[in-house]
């Protein structure tokens, strides 16, 4: 594990508060994107506010002094709007050649390119990246990197919480639903015919749509359109999904800033040391999840003191999983979890 030099730290910070600027414009331009027009009816004109796509709109009243004086504050905003958004988005161009050249790039390009296309609908914060890709929100948080090969994944996981209203996620994907997103990323995406949670893409690069295991009563498709991908249930991952979740500006390889929702790291690290003494587990990917398991607790508490692994702080695991988390998280190693005691 290697902390990033003075001139990496000051790219970070400047990468984090540039990201967050760039998303607001974004999002506020973003608003004026179905536009206002006038239109005739009856040998009158009205002026309407579009709000989707497909053309649908609101009328706000016929033409009259008023109306005019809000279609030019519409039209005034929305230049306003576009321009600050055009001036933030070559500052994000500068500031990805700035961190591709120190070397701040960890997140593979293509996470990078969907995390921002989910950032771009205002869904970003409807799913959480799970597995081995959320190490990248840790590194950022600690200001690390972390060993490389324990970082490599050819798929990313979304997972989404089924307690939300799935309505809410299928407006802002405007029916294109989260293949269709994808598709906007990458034209190559597609459904895998015998896994409808996942979609690959012509280098082979996946992302699973998952959700934690429900009742057997609840019998909904979590899915977001027509031929979407329809999420697959994953036993135990309802420690995650009630995990706190935090927002971080991680770093693509190709420099660009991009934010990730990712679990509290304690939850991370917990979850993959529980992993790894399950009896079902492939063995390969068992010594991967205690490696991981191992890292990232030792990052929490070099890099994140504010971050104790207590039972106070841990309420959402359940006993007997935190203690086979421990056991398996100092067991030949240098790190101790003596918060966890009961």
């Amino acid at each position: 594990m290697k902390a990033l030099d003075h001139q990496q730290q000051l790219f970070m910070v400047e990468s984090d508060q540039l990201y967050r600027t760039w998303i607001e414009a974004l999002r506020h331009a973003r608003s004026y994107r179905y536009g206002m027009r006038w239109v005739s009816s009856k040998g009158r004109q009205y002026l309407v506010r579009r709000h989707d796509a497909r053309g649908n709109g609101k009328s706000l009243g016929p033409r009259n002094t008023e109306t005019e004086a809000t279609f030019a504050a519409f039209t005034e905003g929305k230049a306003r709007a576009d321009a600050r958004l055009q001036q933030l988005s070559r500052r994000m161009k500068e500031q990805a050649r700035l961190n591709k050249a120190a070397r701040l790039g960890r997140l593979p390009t293509i996470v990078g390119e969907v995390l921002l296309a989910l950032a771009a609908s205002n869904v970003a914060r409807d799913f959480c990246v799970v597995g081995t890709h959320a190490i990248h929100g840790y590194e950022a948080m600690a200001g690390v990197h972390c060993q490389m090969e324990l970082l490599a994944s050819g798929d990313v996981d979304l997972l989404y919480d089924p307690r939300r209203r799935l309505a809410l996620v299928t407006d802002k994907l405007e029916g294109d639903g989260l293949l269709g997103l994808l598709q906007k990323v990458d034209a190559s995406f597609e459904r895998l015919p015998d896994t409808r949670f996942r979609a690959a893409n012509s280098n082979g690069f996946m992302v699973d749509l998952i959700i934690p295991e429900r009742d057997l009563q609840i019998t909904e498709a979590v899915t977001f359109g027509a031929d979407d991908l329809v999420a697959v249930e994953v036993p135990n991952l309802h420690w995650l999904v009630n995990a706190p979740k935090l927002d971080v500006v991680a770093i693509a390889a190709n420099g660009a800033p991009v934010m990730m929702r990712v679990p509290d790291p304690r939850a991370f690290a917990l979850h993959k040391a529980w992993l790894s003494q399950q009896p079902d587990r492939e063995p390969v990917k068992k010594r991967r999840d205690r490696a991981q398991a191992v890292m990232v607790a030792a990052l929490v508490q070099t890099h994140l003191p504010a971050l104790p692994f207590d039972t106070a702080s841990l309420k959402f695991f359940s006993v007997d999983m935190l203690a086979r988390a421990r056991s398996a998280i100092e067991q030949d190693s240098d790190i101790r979890l003596p918060g966890i005691d009961f």
